[in-house]
């Protein structure tokens, strides 16, 4: 999966999956607009001399259509092109029942997770349009797919990134344009941990008994999903969803 003399934008670039990603992204050969909120999350990206001479970091909130628009601005400027989007910032925002929810969360997690991913493929699509080529990945999870109990907005946001995804990729197909979106399940790093917490398990010795096999996928592992869609082995993969979550819904 030769990624060589490809550009691609990856939002939330800075956390565990996106990190993974560019690494791996630029390690097979592309360009990579690294955004995140805060420029300074980068500075182990940066120290890596493989990484650091194919990255542009550019921070900004995938809130904000202004920032969206720099971020795409600064690839084009620099590389004149892109050929894949990872849409991936996220949050999982408070663990808390439906009935203590409050409109601010809901809001704050929605604003983040699906409006930004709608705002990325608002400002993207033009350009691989006019190119006719390119793939968007979207980031969106098995909360996207099932219900989950203790974290409303997440699930609502995710189902929300499904939806998009399809409807974006019925646009897009034919002008070449491929919009997928992955579904990982647990993930090793920060965000279970904090949901693991939130549910009570994190310092159980069954923690991972409710996946199938029984381990928390690594991001690498999402990483080269991601380098899968983006590169032209997967030229036909277009409005689909595809998870990594070591069978977990396998059980719907």
């Amino acid at each position: 999966m030769n990624l060589e003399g490809k550009t691609a934008i990856i939002t939330g670039a800075a956390g565990n999956i996106g990190s993974a990603t560019v690494r791996l992204f630029t390690e097979r050969g592309a360009n990579v607009v690294a955004v995140d909120q805060q420029s300074s999350d980068f500075s182990a990206l940066m120290k890596d001399g493989r990484c650091a001479a194919r990255i542009v970091v550019q921070p900004a909130d995938v809130r904000s259509p202004d920032q969206v628009a720099a971020y795409v601005e600064t690839a084009m400027e620099h590389f004149g092109k892109v050929d894949v989007f990872f849409n991936n910032a996220g949050i999982i925002g408070p663990m808390k029942l439906l009935d203590e929810y409050t409109l601010d969360d809901f809001r704050n997690i929605m604003d983040i997770n699906a409006t930004g991913v709608f705002l990325g493929l608002k400002a993207v699509l033009p350009i691989m349009y006019q190119q006719n080529a390119g793939s968007i990945i979207n980031t969106a999870s098995v909360a996207g797919i099932a219900g989950s109990q203790g974290s409303i907005g997440y699930v609502a946001s995710k189902h929300a990134v499904v939806g998009l995804t399809r409807a974006a990729a019925l646009e897009s197909a034919a002008r070449n344009v491929r919009v997928n979106c992955i579904a990982p399940g647990p993930i090793a790093g920060p965000m279970i941990d904090s949901v693991d917490r939130g549910l009570g398990r994190y310092d159980t010795p069954d923690r991972m008994a409710y996946v199938p096999a029984n381990r928390y996928g690594q991001p690498d592992e999402v990483a080269r999903l991601v380098a899968f869609l983006g590169g032209d082995e997967s030229g036909f993969c277009n409005g689909a969803v595809y998870t990594i979550d070591g069978a977990k819904t396998a059980e719907i």
